[in-house]
């Protein structure tokens, strides 16, 4: 959500000045026609507010959702919840963000909207939820949620990140040592060999050659990656790059499994979550596609949206894509079918999270004797290497 200032004729012909909050220029202009007002000048304001909205850690929007539902539920006024909040936060950029939604629901407005103006922190999910819990009335049952559903979230990313360490630091150590070896310990094996002469193996000579050009030329392959990850970054920053990378993560063997299961985890729990608090299928299906960080299921949730709004069902999109298997496909039918749409895909999102913790758990003994492999394999084999010729002058001595 973002601040515009704007100077306007109103239908008297005078002129009007003031801010407003809309997503963006478009809405603005809407917002101000809506008012009868015709706009003149339009300008989006980066106050210093905004500009301190970093994000905020998912563990501390928990808590804060967590204690937030347990005040209001408490019978706690909303702007008496949010100052104790804020006086007791401990990250500072955290802190400033409460207290300025608690003086924009002192100044008249709405919680949601306040909400919106951070939208560095507070995600649509979150906004829309508690839009429909001031709506029903029962926001502290929209918070309740909203901190059980971040809690599962958390989770599952931690699941994630923990299959994941392990190996990304094993396979960084290896490349450290292995480099280590080429650009210090070769040189000195390859000035006893040049001193004893004599015609070096064949594996030795290939060790010493790529010693010599990492050694050689090691700025030049040093800016070689660092420019080849930056193209890399700024292609993945565009639709096409980005649908290329996604679809190629889904495919990927073990891990593109694993990757599927987390997106349809986190599809069914989001969804299911967005239904049971009243926001409408249409508008959480949006949600769903925007937060689901894969362009191939982003597709595949918009197709789906498409297909309900020209009155069709949900499953039929889901079923031509290459994400949902056709078991989630048809509990998602059966739950249209027979009204307990939330209730299916919170049994999705259950089984799937189990799921996701067999995959991680199998990945993981999967992974442990690849690396120990691949570093018996890189390491062993300089050390072979390097030692062959030392083995072949042993053998002439012997003789």
């Amino acid at each position: 959500m973002a601040v515009f200032r704007y100077t306007a004729k109103d239908s008297a012909g005078r002129k009007v000045s003031g801010t407003l909050d809309a997503p963006d220029q478009e809405h603005a202009v809407e917002t101000l026609r809506s008012k009868n007002l015709i706009p003149i000048f339009l300008l989006e304001e980066k106050s210093k507010q905004r500009l301190r909205s970093r994000k905020v850690k998912l563990d501390d929007l928990v808590i804060f959702s967590r204690q937030l539902a347990t005040m209001v539920d408490s019978g706690i006024p909303l702007v008496q919840a949010l100052s104790i909040l804020g006086e007791q936060v401990e990250k500072e950029n955290f802190r400033q963000v409460i207290l300025k939604i608690r003086q924009d629901i002192e100044e008249g407005a709405g919680f949601c909207d306040a909400l919106a103006k951070h939208s560095n922190v507070f995600s649509p999910l979150y906004i829309n939820m508690v839009k429909a819990g001031e709506a029903s009335g029962l926001l502290n049952d929209i918070l309740d949620r909203l901190a059980n559903y971040l809690e599962k979230t958390s989770a599952l990313q931690r699941k994630v990140k923990s299959s994941l360490t392990y190996p990304i630091v094993v396979i960084s150590m290896a490349i450290i040592i292995t480099v280590f070896l080429l650009i210090k310990v070769v040189p000195t094996f390859k000035g006893i060999f040049d001193m004893l002469g004599g015609q070096l193996p064949l594996p030795t000579q290939i060790l010493i050659g790529v010693s010599e050009l990492i050694r050689k030329a090691f700025l030049l392959l040093v800016i070689f990656f660092v420019g080849l990850s930056i193209v890399l970054k700024k292609w993945a920053a565009t639709p096409k790059g980005k649908r290329a990378i996604d679809y190629r993560l889904l495919k990927l063997p073990v891990f593109g499994e694993l990757l599927r299961k987390v997106a349809i985890a986190k599809f069914s729990r989001t969804l299911s979550t967005l239904v049971k608090s009243g926001v409408p299928i249409l508008g959480a299906l949006e949600i769903v596609g925007k937060t689901s960080g894969n362009t191939i299921v982003e597709e595949a949730i918009d197709n789906a949206r498409k297909s309900i709004k020209e009155g069709e069902p949900i499953a039929g999109p889901l079923s031509n894509s290459d994400v949902f298997p056709p078991m989630v496909v048809r509990m998602i039918s059966v739950g249209e079918q027979t009204g307990e749409l939330e209730k299916m895909l919170t049994k999705i999102a259950d089984f799937y999270d189990e799921q996701v913790d067999a995959a991680v758990s199998s990945m993981t003994s999967l992974i442990e004797p690849l690396v120990i492999a691949f570093l018996g394999i890189i390491i062993g084999g300089i050390v072979v290497a390097l030692f062959l010729p030392i083995f072949k002058i042993t053998q002439l001595l012997g003789h």
